[in-house]
């Protein structure tokens, strides 16, 4: 069905990207929000919007309930669930389907395959396509725990069946530090994600975490081209780029193709993400995980191919079939994203909400700023600290770089810290520049500057 009104069942900088994909393909928009966001960016950019609870999410975006009614009483056709919150939860999905709307994402029955992880890597092996050894399933009795453990051998993972975003995870040298960290892991799994079911994964030294962006339509996928995520800081990705500045072009090849191969089985239908281990030393690939959901880092995909993700997603659920041929999709120069955060680098990222002031956001050729900030808004302390995604392109890496550090001194955000000067920084470093890097790479790095960062300061 065509959509006419699609409700926003979240906030920040996805909101805001999806109302303008939205408005672009002619379609009404609501806006649904808790009593911290009344004067949100997305609030003000919607054609309505509805207070769904107060600022804690439990009562707000993570309220199906009320993001049902919502819909009901502005009669939407349509919801969009962005990332995070409940863009994951089959469950949600199937209740927006129940209710007689349409979902703009992958069915609740293809979530819960490829959103659990310990599924997802069934999934994978079905469809011929390498995994990372680790337990066979989801392991929750403690003594099967240990001799999978064993088997397997330090060091290793212990990873949350559901979710994502670094929650849940804990890296394990030596049995004592399993049969600690454990109990942690399953605790911190079900308070993020109600499920505290874990599995356990071998570690790769110095990997890459290389992911591969699909849109499917339930019958075909087509993959996007690939996306380096390595340099990250507790799991969480700080600065991701595309393509990948050291994927040989047949490994590139093959590793896109295993992720169509992979949609394709399990008959995927929208934006997804693949996400993959690259062993530099042994040019090995392992599939980690699937993201049934739009990603933070889409923009850097969308500036090498020229594709608007989130209308391809909106277009999809419509019932629109892809539009495009996997020899459409064509790989030009090189993007970068960072991640403009409310944390000071200076005050080992201590959050720091407050009212923006003085905002300048950088212009000229290759470079778009996706935000939730305007003067005056005042950054509230509930949520996710992400305020802005700064994104260049460039005709090659070098340029790219350069390009970054060009905007990054143009932006100017008052009244409250940022992570800019870490992006500064890291724009400046050698390794970077040669992406000499790895998943384990920047929080030595961070160690190791720490005292530069704080003499360069935490405002921006």
């Amino acid at each position: 069905m065509a959509i006419r009104k699609l409700l926003v069942a979240n906030r920040g900088e996805i909101a805001v990207r999806i109302i303008r994909a939205a408005r672009e393909l002619g379609i009404a928009t609501v806006q649904v929000h808790s009593a911290a966001d009344t004067d949100s960016l997305a609030v003000r950019m919607a054609d309505e919007a509805v207070l769904i609870g107060p600022p804690m999410a439990a009562k707000s975006y993570l309220n199906i309930a009320a993001i049902l009614k919502a819909a009901a009483d502005t009669r939407a056709d349509a919801v969009h669930p962005g990332y995070g919150f409940l863009a994951e939860n089959a469950d949600f999905a199937d209740a927006v389907v129940a209710a007689g709307l349409v979902w703009v994402g992958p069915s609740g029955d293809a979530i819960r395959v490829m959103g659990d992880k310990v599924a997802a890597r069934v999934a994978a092996e079905s469809a011929g396509v390498p995994v990372v050894p680790g337990s066979d399933g989801r392991i929750d009795d403690p003594a099967q725990a240990r001799a999978v453990a064993l088997a397997i051998g330090f060091p290793l993972m212990i990873k949350a069946a559901a979710g994502g975003g670094g929650r849940g995870i804990r890296i394990c040298h030596d049995m004592e530090e399993f049969d600690r960290l454990m109990p942690q892991a399953a605790a911190e799994a079900k308070s993020a994600f109600g499920d505290g079911g874990l599995y356990i994964e071998k570690v790769i030294e110095r990997a890459r975490h290389i992911e591969v962006q699909i849109l499917g339509d339930g019958a075909r996928a087509i993959h996007c081209f690939e996306r380096e995520c390595s340099l990250q800081r507790r799991r969480q990705k700080v600065w991701e780029e595309a393509p990948s500045a050291t994927l040989p072009e047949e490994m590139r090849a093959r590793l896109c193709a295993s992720a169509v191969a992979l949609a394709e089985a399990v008959k995927y239908r929208g934006a997804g993400t693949l996400e993959y281990l690259y062993d530099d030393a042994t040019g090995h690939f392992y599939f980690i995980e699937m993201n049934t959901r739009i990603q933070v880092e889409h923009p850097v995909t969308e500036m090498i191919t020229g594709i608007d993700l989130v209308r391809e997603m909106i277009r999809i659920a419509g019932g629109e079939p892809l539009r495009l041929a996997q020899e459409d999709v064509r790989l030009n120069g090189h993007a970068i994203e960072v991640r403009i955060c409310a944390e000071d680098p200076a005050q080992n990222f201590k959050p720091g909400p407050g009212t923006i002031s003085g905002l300048r956001v950088p212009g000229g050729a290759g470079v778009r700023f996706d935000s939730m900030l305007y003067d005056g808004y005042t950054v509230p302390p509930f949520y996710d600290s992400l305020l802005a995604k700064l994104i260049v392109w460039d005709e090659d890496r070098a340029s790219a770089i350069a390009r970054m550090a060009r905007a990054l001194d143009e932006l100017q955000v008052g009244g409250i810290a940022t992570t800019k000067p870490l992006h500064q920084a890291l724009a400046r470093d050698p390794g970077v520049r040669l992406g000499d890097f790895h998943t384990r790479w920047l929080e030595p790095w961070l160690e190791q500057n720490a005292a530069a960062l704080a003499a360069e300061g935490g405002s921006a």
